[in-house]
């Protein structure tokens, strides 16, 4: 399994909302990150920074990097765009965060 951290943000004053979208999050989207090898996916809000911290085990760097060919993945960045700071294509802008330590 592939460890993977990174790094988004919301906008102010969105946290609620972005919480609210969430909960639950579509059953598609679910069944399409399952399907492409996804795992134990996370993600938390920093209250003060407004940041997001995610994390998730994937099986591939291929199939993880495929999620976003999808139709149901690009309905969901557009959906959430309004919520965060996003790129040209409604991907969430994020940072990938290199992994220090590690303890099994």
């Amino acid at each position: 399994m592939i460890r993977k951290a990174f790094v988004m943000s919301v906008y102010a004053g969105q946290e609620d909302q972005y919480r609210r979208r969430h909960n639950p999050v579509w059953q598609e989207l679910l069944d399409t990150l399952k399907a492409h090898g996804v795992h134990n996916y996370s993600i938390f809000l920093h209250p003060e920074t407004r940041q997001l911290f995610g994390y998730v085990e994937i099986e591939s760097e291929q199939r993880w990097q495929a999620i976003a060919q999808t139709e149901i993945c690009r309905k969901w960045w557009k959906h959430m765009k309004d919520l965060m700071p996003a790129n040209p294509d409604n991907s969430p802008k994020s940072v990938e965060l290199p992994e220090m330590f590690h303890l099994d």
